[in-house]
């Protein structure tokens, strides 16, 4: 067994999934942050042999610190784990795979949160009126806004995905956006026609990407779309994950098939796409009095 340092280990491991696995700068980031946190302490460039027992034991006593985190942030942080136990397997630094030994605990599935179709609109309303806005900051404010609720509830992008949208991304004429999202999967969207006069707009501008010369700032575009969100009245704070969630939903409640919204949005899984099968209760008594035996109105 070769013999190295765990800063050597959790490096290439990184470099592995960033380059390999292709996933996104922000979970290899996340992946890093983890093993560093367990791993990495004064002792670190000692050269290290790592055995099954010792491996479990350093991940057992960091468990018992996590008391105060989320069940979300616990089984992230577990899952990290596992991957780095199976790779460290596959590249023979453990004898056998330990990951099932890993306990990562169960998260209770939540409902996505998402607006209702008045909701949107009323959204949409403010992102156009706000268009006739003379400041120019706040005017660009506006056109961001407009876009990303055409990116993220119109197309159903996440926020990562519509902050990097490039023009070499969009053709125009076809009304198509090539998107690249989670591992460098690309696919294909379109959005409602109301959007594309906005992104007509931007093009003329001649910049690299659809907000500006570099990418949109995630955390810019999470302000902007809270901001719209308050803006527009709504009961709850706004996010994209909720406009994206919105699209879904919307979608799904019209009749679209799973598979289909599964392209749509970008899911390696069938299971991920599952989530959005809830109905509002709305739809709900809509659909018991329509279609029960016992619900139909005499």
């Amino acid at each position: 067994m070769a013999k190295t340092t765990i800063r050597d280990l959790i490096d290439n491991y990184i470099k592995y999934i960033e380059k390999i696995k292709t996933l996104s700068r922000h979970t290899c980031k996340a992946y890093s942050v983890d093993l560093h946190q367990v791993f990495l302490e004064k002792n670190s460039n000692k050269i290290l042999e790592i055995n099954e027992t010792q491996f479990l034991k350093k991940i057992r006593e960091t468990q018992n610190s996590w008391g105060k985190l989320s069940l979300a942030s616990r089984n992230r942080k577990a899952s990290t784990l596992k991957a780095f136990a199976h790779w460290l397997t596959q590249r023979g630094y453990l004898k056998r795979d330990i990951a099932h030994q890993i306990v990562a605990p169960r998260v209770p599935r939540k409902i996505p949160h998402f607006i209702s179709i008045d909701e949107t609109l009323a959204l949409l309303k403010i992102a156009i009126q706000q268009k006739k806005i003379k400041n120019e900051n706040e005017k660009k404010r506006s056109n961001q806004q407009l876009l990303l609720l055409g990116l993220l509830y119109g197309g159903g992008l996440r926020i990562s995905e519509a902050c990097n949208i490039q023009f070499s991304d969009i053709d125009v004429s076809r009304r198509v956006i090539k998107v690249t999202g989670k591992g460098k999967k690309q696919r294909l969207i379109t959005l409602p026609q109301i959007f594309w006069e906005q992104i007509r707009n931007q093009q003329i501008k001649k910049e690299k990407f659809l907000f500006g010369e570099k990418p949109l700032n995630p955390r810019i575009g999470y302000r902007l779309v809270r901001d719209l969100g308050i803006k527009a009245g709504l009961s709850k704070p706004l996010n994209p994950h909720a406009l994206r969630h919105s699209f879904a939903t919307h979608l799904l409640s019209e009749g679209v098939n799973l598979r289909t919204l599964q392209e749509l949005l970008g899911h390696n899984s069938l299971q991920t796409t599952q989530k959005y099968t809830h109905l509002s209760i709305d739809k709900l008594t809509q659909v018991m009095e329509d279609y029960h035996p016992l619900g139909r109105k005499p």
